[in-house]
């Protein structure tokens, strides 16, 4: 059985696509495989519709660990703009500075409401949830009930569509780490006084600016992509991975795929790195894992932006606003000349993405497009941010799996998958945020497949790819931090060149 490539790689998301980079960068023989047709780069990407281009949500490029700072200056070297970071949060009606500048926000509460808050932020702190199961018990634990009732529980059950009693703490402690009322309090504070961080690390959550792509994130998708093939990778679109084969005798994996047209291709590899999601990877491996019963359990949450683009007659600085308000199904609004001017064809036309977070096939995912602009539009009025009549055109984009569900049995299902991968497939890797069934950050999924890269050249095991993002030292120091990690374990790893 002859090799297609060393190791192929399925998705060519900032996951798959960093692997890919690193290991054709050093001479090994990688094979890229993507279903999309057209764009590389996953929910990262960027499209193009009649000239303007956005996002599938936000993407801020901004990340404590230096290696993947100077991957993104190594493969976009020119391209960058440094962006200010304005967001609001739109509740009751009424527009909150996000991060909050807390004279603001008191004066919009109210003093009954904002004294309310701090007493309820007292009564947790005094008797606080002990270990903490849910969303909501983390929350009111860090923030008090009042706050997680007015800033955290609309917004957050319309991404995830279930009750923050049913989502994990591990989600809001992975979302939300390093920040609680007093250090949101204090920032505010400074904020409010026209003063910016105190010096210290600074929790993502409240970061003031970050550097973006000048035409969006796409181009360090498609600069990769044309770097992986400059250095003798290869990339294929258009394929989609229906079986993976392992065989045990010879230690190679066989993987089939169909293209759009029905026609079907088969490559061989010793490595496999996976980005696509858990579930959908397990149901195609063969012999079937015994723990294809946990895969199936794993839930997603999809996602549709309806880009409004008109002459606007409202002033809009933000990069995007979250929405709280229950009256509304929409969840964030992105405005996209304020990631970049370059994103919009001319000097005075306005872009709008309204994000709406569903299930794939319930009601809004099976909407027509013409219901969907209808909504938006009327949505986009009722909040304020654009009129109705000023909305040009319009378009939709789907997005499915766009989140991994953190529900209460997401992590011993996970647990059960990943035993069960290890012992059995030993070079089959997980990557990425769908890979791993991780809510990652585009910086910490690009760190997985960094990592992995290395592991294979090193021919072991080296780094723990799962300590990215859940180990400050491995999720936000880089690889200084992951290696003084392991030091603690008494294991040298492979220096990066």
């Amino acid at each position: 059985m002859s090799l297609s490539a060393e190791t192929i790689v399925i998705g060519a998301g900032p996951a798959g696509l960093t692997t890919a980079y690193r290991l054709a960068h050093d001479g090994h023989s990688v094979l890229v495989l993507e279903q999309d047709q057209k764009y590389v780069g996953g929910i990262s990407r960027t499209v193009n519709h009649k000239g303007f281009l956005f996002d599938i949500g936000g993407h801020r490029f901004f990340s404590k660990s230096k290696e993947i700072v100077d991957l993104w200056d190594e493969i976009l070297p020119d391209d960058f703009i440094e962006r200010l970071r304005l967001s609001r949060i739109y509740y009751r009606g009424k527009f909150f500075s996000y991060p909050l500048k807390a004279f603001e926000a008191f004066r919009k509460l109210g003093p009954i409401e904002s004294l309310a808050c701090v007493l309820s932020y007292g009564k947790a702190r005094i008797a606080p949830v002990e270990s903490p199961r849910t969303f909501h018990e983390w929350v009111r634990n860090q923030f008090g009930e009042r706050l997680f009732s007015i800033f955290f529980k609309t917004y957050t059950e319309k991404v995830w569509g279930m009750s923050c009693d049913e989502i994990s703490a591990d989600w809001a402690a992975q979302r939300i780490k390093g920040l609680d009322l007093t250090s949101a309090v204090m920032d505010g504070v400074r904020r409010s006084l026209g003063r910016s961080g105190n010096g210290k690390a600074t929790a993502k959550t409240l970061i003031e600016s970050f550097r973006y792509p000048r035409r969006g994130p796409g181009m360090m998708w498609d600069a990769a992509a044309r770097k992986i093939v400059e250095h003798g990778g290869r990339i294929a679109m258009d394929r989609k991975v229906e079986k993976l084969h392992w065989d045990e005798a010879s230690r190679l994996w066989t993987v089939e795929v169909v293209k759009g047209n029905g026609s079907r291709e088969t490559y061989t590899a010793r490595h496999v790195v996976s980005s696509a999601p858990v579930r959908d990877l397990v149901r195609s491996i063969t012999p079937s894992p015994i723990s294809r019963l946990h895969a199936r359990e794993l839930r997603y949450r999809d996602f549709l932006t309806v880009v409004l683009m008109g002459k606007s007659s409202v002033a809009l600085d933000d990069n995007w606003v979250y929405i709280h308000d229950p009256a509304v199904k929409v969840g964030r609004v992105q405005n996209f000349r304020s990631w970049s001017p370059e994103l919009i064809p001319d000097e005075t036309s306005t872009s709008l993405g309204l994000e709406y977070f569903c299930f794939e096939g319930d009601g809004l995912w099976n909407s027509s497009d013409d219901d969907l602009i209808a909504l938006a539009k009327a949505e986009i009025d009722k909040i304020g941010l654009m009129r109705s009549e000023d909305v040009a055109d319009a378009c939709v984009v789907r997005q499915p799996k766009a989140y991994p569900v953190y529900d209460d049995t997401y992590a011993d299902n996970m647990t059960m998958v990943r035993r069960d991968l290890a012992a059995h497939f030993p070079t089959l890797h997980l990557v990425g945020r769908n890979g791993m069934h991780k809510y990652n950050n585009q910086d910490h999924a690009m760190m997985t497949g960094l990592l992995t890269a290395l592991n294979i050249e090193a021919g072991r095991a080296v780094y723990d790819v799962w300590q990215v993002n859940e180990d400050a030292e491995y999720g936000e120091e880089g690889l200084s931090g992951v290696e003084e990690a392991l030091k603690s374990e008494r294991l040298v790893p492979r220096k990066v060149a």
